[in-house]
């Protein structure tokens, strides 16, 4: 009879975890996501990046991030980084000058604007919050929330093209972090020789090797 009541409470068990799962859709949200992200095979995009501090002060700054595989070219103020998968070139426009650095492997706490489109793939657990006529929102918390500066992230995705609009971030510090894609573009033509910092179209560049 003992046996029996535990094999009885541990069904009950998995079938309200089954129940649960299935009854929260963020897990396919982030499936058809996903899908949708990897049909890619190059990505163009241009954000906002907003940084809200606990004063409710504001500084906002534009981008545009372009990518092909763990290829990318980031274009910040002050700032054009390339990567050809291996290397990566920080130009600093201001000092004219060129950091070159070991393409370091993306760990879990690669959070930048090169990694907003597949944040959500690992290390997190995730929550449907809702939805609107356009618009879904799923809620990812870390694993290991040790390591993070923040504590949650809300992704925002559109229904139709299985894409995402707005990345927030809420920092551990109080402040919010929040990414708006303005524009973006699947599959379109990028020459591998765009994410190689061209030395010759910078007269006068200064080169800091840091390999």
């Amino acid at each position: 009879m003992f046996t029996k009541k535990i094999t009885l409470i541990a069904f009950l068990a998995f079938a309200s975890l089954t129940n649960n799962a299935q009854t929260d859709p963020a897990k396919k949200i982030l499936d058809d996501l996903s899908a949708k992200t990897k049909s890619y095979s190059t990505l163009k995009a241009e954000f906002a990046w907003t940084v809200e501090k606990k004063d409710k002060s504001k500084d906002i700054q534009t981008g545009k991030i372009q990518t092909k595989g763990a290829k990318y070219k980031l274009e910040i103020p002050g700032h054009s980084i390339y990567c050809d998968g291996k290397t990566v070139w920080d130009f600093i426009k201001e000092a004219n000058e060129v950091q070159i650095k070991d393409m370091e492997a993306s760990g879990e706490d690669a959070v930048n604007p090169s990694t907003i489109f597949t944040i959500y793939e690992k290390g997190y657990k995730y929550k449907f919050e809702g939805e609107d006529a356009t618009t879904q929102v799923v809620s990812l918390f870390p694993l290991n929330p040790d390591k993070k500066k923040f504590h949650t992230i809300k992704l925002s995705i559109d229904k139709n093209k299985k894409q995402i609009t707005s990345v927030k971030m809420m920092m551990k510090d109080g402040s919010i972090q929040t990414y708006t894609i303005k524009s973006f573009l699947g599959n379109g033509t990028i020459a591998d020789t765009d994410f190689i910092f061209n030395t010759k179209a910078h007269p006068g560049v200064s080169t800091e090797d840091l390999r």
